[in-house]
């Protein structure tokens, strides 16, 4: 697909075209010691300049075009990169920590920072530690954090940060001179509540460093999001044994990228640039200091968080394997990329769809950037083309089949269906899943739709779906079901293999393994796949952003390849005895996914007798 030429300055002037008619503090000969005016020797830079104005937040009042429209209708293009998996295991999550670290500490120009979860704790306030700095450097800062997924009162520590500016250096140009352009942190809190926005949410989790300088750029993308939980480490440096199992995709422009291309870094930040400026978001300020007492201009509480920020930056990278990480970053950051392609897809259709459960067709051919119309269509690509053989690889912590009706009541759409006719027409096709058990899952809610109707959709009989889905003793437990013929037959289908991750000798089964938390989404097939933060669940595919970068490339396949293999390895096949002994064990057990698992048929039933189950 080719890009719209020029589309980074198309933006700055059509969309941001306010800021340049701003009043501007003038600096006359002289006065320069002000502290918004830069020193004597500052340049004009017309790209940091145009940079500086594509960057700046605006209220919805006055944006001239609509972000989401203009997201959903824009030509991205497939770029040449380089590229590298950060996989699920301890070490690599470590090194996912360092590396974003390091990234903010080395950014020269820019740096973008869009989480759904970014928690305040040891993590969240290295991170927010290094943006400080960051700005102090002369790096222009955006922070953008999720209403609900980061909700806190007043996100003072983010306020915080916004202090930072006035002590901020002036931006440099590519060669390194000083610009007129004074470096900003700027917080936006997307679909804010207090706006009255409750279900449309960024589940984006995103770093980009020097976007526009394809010489610099570095894209981060995947499941990770800012919290203790997913880096494997608690609060002390120990290992936490329990955390999430994730992954991203390190991602930097390809060795030939001009300045002039529509490199991959500059797609990601213009991308992130029209989430920014979304019209349910709200930007928030430090607030000014109110008591005449007060020593600076803004709350002195400000100093608190600034100051726990750099203690606890201090104290992340003291821990004796941040530490070793942070030291070989340098290399990290050159070797073992793989030459490939990739295309930015993302989901903000989904930010202003209507009628998003019966006009799902509609609403998905709206948006030919979305992350599952690319899929469908190359799907179609490669049926069209009489591709007959291989294997599709899915990994999700919370994969439905999507079955959707239209207003009438009438079936319009059945994912497992039209899998299940597929897979039949071609039997040298294969479809493997890896997801969470009742075991691993941190949500019972979506466990329970994975298990009493997502993989019973796909292997077992309507007959045989009704007995499962009736009770524990009349199915689950009942030899005469899970021992028999049939069962068997099904649950062994030649084609479909769905896992589910965790063993009995689990920890909380009186055990030595741990098995922590599948988070990681991605898929691949025989050439290519995508790795994203999509759950591939009804609330990823109906009601949030996402985003994430399909692929073209053996090196970033093989790595996803040894990942698979390496899930799979720690789990079983859904319906064998190994599966359901697992189960048996947990409702047995004195753990708190013990209660839980013993009422999931409840759970499945009650959501969809409450018609919750697209908000899931």
């Amino acid at each position: 697909m080719r890009y719209l030429v020029g589309f980074q300055v198309i933006l700055a002037t059509v969309l941001l075209h306010a800021c340049t008619t701003a009043p501007q503090q003038q600096c006359p000969a002289g006065t320069q010691n002000l502290p918004d005016c830069p020193p004597l020797d500052a340049v004009e830079d017309a790209k940091i300049n145009a940079l500086f104005e594509l960057r700046t937040w605006l209220p919805p009042s006055e944006l001239t075009i609509d972000p989401v429209e203009y997201g959903k209708q824009a030509e991205i293009p497939i770029n040449s990169a380089q590229a590298k998996i950060i996989g699920p295991r301890h070490e690599e999550a470590l090194d996912s920590l360092a590396a974003k670290i390091w990234l903010i500490e080395n950014a020269q120009h820019t740096v973008d920072v869009t989480y759904y979860i970014f928690k305040p704790d040891l993590v969240g306030y290295a991170v927010l530690g290094a943006l400080c700095n960051a700005v102090k450097r002369g790096v222009d800062v955006r922070i953008m954090v999720d209403s609900v997924g980061s909700m806190r009162p007043g996100h003072s520590d983010l306020r915080a940060v916004e202090t930072c500016a006035e002590d901020a250096a002036f931006m440099r140009n590519a060669d390194g001179q000083i610009t007129t352009k004074k470096a900003r942190v700027q917080v936006v809190v997307f679909n804010a509540i207090s706006k009255l926005q409750f279900n449309r949410r960024s589940h984006d989790k995103l770093l980009v460093v020097d976007g526009f300088f394809p010489q610099k750029a570095a894209v981060i993308t995947g499941g990770r999001n800012i919290s203790l939980d997913y880096y494997g480490i608690n609060a002390d440096g120990s290992e936490d044994l329990d955390a999430f199992r994730d992954l991203e995709i390190l991602i930097r422009p390809g060795k030939h990228s001009s300045d002039e291309e529509a490199s991959v870094g500059k797609v990601s930040e213009i991308y992130n640039t029209l989430l920014f400026v979304h019209k349910g978001n709200r930007r928030i300020w430090p607030l000014e200091a109110d008591d005449e007492f007060s020593e600076g201009k803004y709350d002195d509480s400000y100093i608190s968080h600034r100051r726990k920020g750099q203690e606890s930056l201090k104290k992340l990278k003291a821990f004796p394997e941040i530490k070793q990480r942070m030291a070989n970053m340098t290399r990290y950051m050159n070797a073992n990329f793989h030459e490939t392609q990739v295309r930015l897809s993302h989901q903000l259709g989904n930010l202003t769809s209507k009628q998003v459960t019966t006009n799902v067709v509609e609403n998905l051919e709206s948006n030919p950037n979305s992350i599952l119309y690319l899929i469908n269509k190359i799907l179609d690509q490669a049926q069209a083309e009489g591709v007959s053989s291989g294997t599709l690889h899915i990994v999700s912590p919370y994969l439905f089949s999507g079955r959707y009706y239209d207003e009438e009541g009438e079936l319009i759409y059945d994912g497992a269906q039209e899998t299940l006719q597929f897979l039949k027409q071609n039997p040298d096709v294969k479809l493997e899943v890896i997801t969470n058990s009742v075991m691993t899952s941190d949500n019972f809610f979506t466990q329970a739709i994975i298990d009493m109707d997502m993989a019973p959709r796909f292997l077992l009989t309507p007959e045989m779906q009704e007995i499962w889905l009736s009770s524990r003793e009349k199915g689950e437990f009942n030899p005469d079901v899970v021992e028999g013929e049939e069962w068997q037959r099904l649950i062994n289908h030649p084609q479909v293999f769905i896992y589910q991750t965790g063993g009995t000798d689990s920890v909380i089964l009186g055990g030595d393994a741990h098995y922590g938390k599948l988070h990681a989404k991605f898929i691949f097939g025989n050439s290519g796949g995508f790795v994203g933060t999509s759950n591939f669940d009804y609330r990823s595919n109906l009601y949030n952003n996402e985003l994430g970068f399909f692929f073209f490339g053996e090196g970033v396949r093989q790595e996803l390849i040894d990942v698979f293999e390496y899930l799979k390895s720690t789990s079983y096949r859904w319906g064998t005895p190994e599966w359901l002994e697992m189960r048996r064990k947990v409702m047995e057990s004195d753990s708190k996914k013990a209660g839980p698992a013993r009422k999931q048929r409840g759970t499945f039933k009650t959501i969809r007798a409450l018609g919750l189950e697209y908000l899931m």
